[in-house]
């Protein structure tokens, strides 16, 4: 959260958590990753998502940039069913060990 112009609390990302892959019966397909998105229940409410970036924020061994964390960014691409879960596509696919881990989803590009 981050303090707007008059002190109240502007929100830039909303909370998602790593389901999995997308998958069949033998064979899984680790490019495509589905996401639940915190609050969204409906695949009415994730039309406003698609498109949006995210983020998965995770410890890295070794310090880059000043920094030991990682980031892997990624995309909302479509809905997936209709309880609010999205498939996401992300730049590098999503290592094993971030299943039910939390991602950002970000509330930007904005079409509004």
């Amino acid at each position: 959260m981050v303090k707007g112009c008059q002190g109240e609390r502007v929100k830039l990302y909303e909370r998602g958590t790593v389901r999995g892959y997308k998958r069949s019966k033998s064979n899984q397909y680790p490019n495509i990753s589905f996401i639940h998105i915190e609050g969204v229940n409906t695949q009415d409410e994730v039309a406003w998502y698609l498109g949006k970036c995210m983020a998965y924020i995770y410890n890295a061994k070794v310090k880059k940039n000043g920094s030991h964390y990682g980031c892997i960014w990624g995309k909302v691409v479509r809905p997936h069913g209709n309880s609010g879960v999205v498939r996401a596509k992300f730049k590098s696919n999503l290592p094993p060990k971030s299943m039910g881990a939390r991602v950002r989803v970000f509330l930007y590009p904005s079409n509004i």
